[in-house]
C-alpha cells in the first residue's frame, strides 16, 4: 500500500487526527482538575504572625513600581515591613517608590551598591533586601506584582501549616496589549505545564521549580543556603535557589493560585521576546535538543492541522487524496485547530478572565515558536542594559567590545 490509497490514507490520518483528538479533549477536561489538585490550600493564619519582609528588587522600573509598591503596603498582614532596593536605575524609580508610600514607616527605599565582581543584578539586589530585612520570613516578589490585600497572610499560613522552608506560586497576568493578551498566557501555561508541581512539592524528589515573582522563605532556612550568594551569577536565580533549598533538605511548596497577586511581565512583542529570551535557554538546561523537541511537538500538534486546514479548504484531495467522504475528514481536521482552542478557553476561565480572546491561540503559538527557536541560539543575551552569557552574567567589564572580553 502506498500514500493516495484510500485504506492507508484513512488508517494514518485517521490515527493522527484520533490522537490530536485525544490529546486536546483530554487536557481542556483536565484543566479544572489541574488547579483544584495544585491551588493554593484555605488555611487558618497563624495565631502569633512571625515579621514578614516584602522585599522588592527594582531596576528601571519607573512604570511598576508605584503600583507595587502601594499593593504591598495594602496589605492586611499584621506584621510587616516593604524593603525596595533601586539596583542602579536610570528612570527614577527610587522616588517614585518613595512617592507611593506617602511616608508609610513600613517603608524603606535603598540605593543598590555596586555589583561585586561574579554577581548578577537580581541576585544582588535580593541579596541587600535581605541584609535589611528585620522580618524571619522574606518575601521576594518583583517590581511588576500587585500583591492581592490577603497574599502574604494566606502565604505565611500555608508555609507554616505545611512546615514548607520555601513557598512560591503562579498568579494571574495583567495583560493590557494585544500582544499581552495573545502571547503571555501561551507562553506562561507552556512553563506551567512543563513544571511537574507534584513532584516538586514531592520531600523524596529531586525536581525543584519557584516562580521569582512571588518567594516566600524562613529566614533561617534561606541563610542555611547562604542566600541569594548561591545564587549569585544566574539569571534564572529563582529556580536555581528551590534546587539549592530542595538538594539541602528542605521542603518546597509550589501552587496555582491566580487570586494570590498578579503581574505585568511585557508590554510589546519585542519585550516578550527579549523577556522570555533571557532564561529559556537556561530554564531547558542548556540543552538545545529539549527546545527542538518542543518546537517538532508544537508543529505537529498545532502548526500541522491549520497548514493543513489552509491547503484543505483550497484543494482537498491535496490532503485526502482518494478519500472518501472528504467533508467528514475535513471537518475532522476543522475540530483538531478548535480543540486547542477551547483549552486556551478552559485555562482563560481558570484566571478569572472571559475568554473571549481565546482565539488569538493560534497567534500565540506562532510566538512561542520563535521564542523556542531562539532559544536555540540565546546563549548571549541582554536585559535591562545586563549581559548574560550561557545563563551566567557577565561583567561590564567583559560585556564591552573595547574590554576585549
Amino acid at each position: 500500500m502506498r500514500w493516495g490509497e484510500p485504506s492507508l490514507s484513512e488508517l494514518l490520518f485517521g490515527g493522527y487526527l484520533g490522537l490530536l483528538t485525544v490529546l486536546w479533549s483530554g487536557l481542556a477536561a483536565g484543566a479544572s482538575a489541574w488547579r483544584t489538585r495544585f491551588a493554593l490550600p484555605d488555611v487558618a493564619a497563624p495565631a502569633t504572625p512571625q515579621r514578614l519582609s516584602i522585599l522588592i528588587p527594582a531596576r528601571n522600573e519607573a512604570e511598576n513600581i508605584a503600583a507595587c509598591v502601594r499593593a504591598a503596603l495594602a496589605s492586611d498582614y499584621r506584621d510587616f515591613e516593604v524593603v525596595v532596593v533601586d539596583d542602579a536605575s536610570t528612570d527614577g524609580t527610587a522616588a517614585i517608590a518613595k512617592a507611593a508610600g506617602a511616608g508609610d514607616p513600613r517603608l524603606r527605599v535603598a540605593a543598590g551598591t555596586p555589583l561585586p565582581e561574579g554577581w548578577a543584578g537580581k541576585p544582588w539586589a535580593c541579596a541587600r533586601a535581605s541584609e535589611l530585612a528585620t522580618g524571619t520570613a522574606y518575601l521576594f516578589i518583583d517590581a511588576d506584582v500587585e500583591l492581592a490585600p490577603d497574599a502574604a497572610r494566606r502565604a505565611v499560613g500555608v508555609l507554616e501549616e505545611r512546615r514548607l522552608d520555601l513557598l512560591s506560586a503562579f498568579g494571574s497576568w495583567k495583560l493590557d496589549s494585544f500582544w499581552e493578551r495573545a502571547a503571555i498566557p501561551v507562553i506562561g501555561w507552556f512553563i506551567r505545564g512543563a513544571t511537574d508541581i507534584a513532584a516538586v512539592n514531592a520531600a523524596g524528589r529531586p525536581e525543584a521549580f519557584a516562580n521569582g515573582q512571588f518567594i516566600l522563605v524562613r529566614g533561617p532556612s534561606y541563610v542555611a543556603v547562604g542566600g541569594h550568594a548561591c545564587v549569585k551569577a544566574e539569571v534564572l536565580e529563582d529556580v536555581r535557589l528551590a534546587r539549592a533549598m530542595k538538594q539541602r533538605g528542605q521542603r518546597l511548596g509550589l501552587y496555582f493560585a491566580p487570586s494570590l497577586f498578579r503581574v505585568r511581565l511585557y508590554r510589546s512583542l519585542g519585550e516578550i521576546l527579549a523577556g522570555y529570551g533571557k532564561n529559556f535557554y537556561e530554564g531547558m538546561d542548556r540543552r538545545p535538543q529539549i527546545p527542538l523537541i518542543a518546537l517538532l511537538f508544537l508543529f505537529v500538534t498545532v502548526g500541522a492541522p491549520w497548514l493543513a486546514l489552509a491547503v484543505a479548504l483550497v484543494r482537498p484531495t491535496a490532503v485526502f487524496p482518494a478519500m472518501d467522504i472528504p467533508f467528514l475528514w475535513l471537518a475532522w481536521l476543522a475540530l483538531t485547530c478548535v480543540l486547542p482552542l477551547v483549552l486556551r478557553f478552559r485555562l482563560e476561565r481558570l484566571e478569572g478572565r472571559s475568554g473571549a480572546l481565546a482565539w488569538t491561540q493560534p497567534i500565540g503559538n506562532a510566538v512561542l515558536g520563535l521564542v523556542l527557536f531562539r532559544a536555540l541560539f540565546a546563549v548571549r543575551t541582554t536585559w535591562k542594559g545586563r549581559v548574560f552569557h550561557d545563563g551566567k552574567a557577565v561583567s561590564p567589564d567583559a560585556a564591552d567590545p573595547r574590554s576585549g572580553g
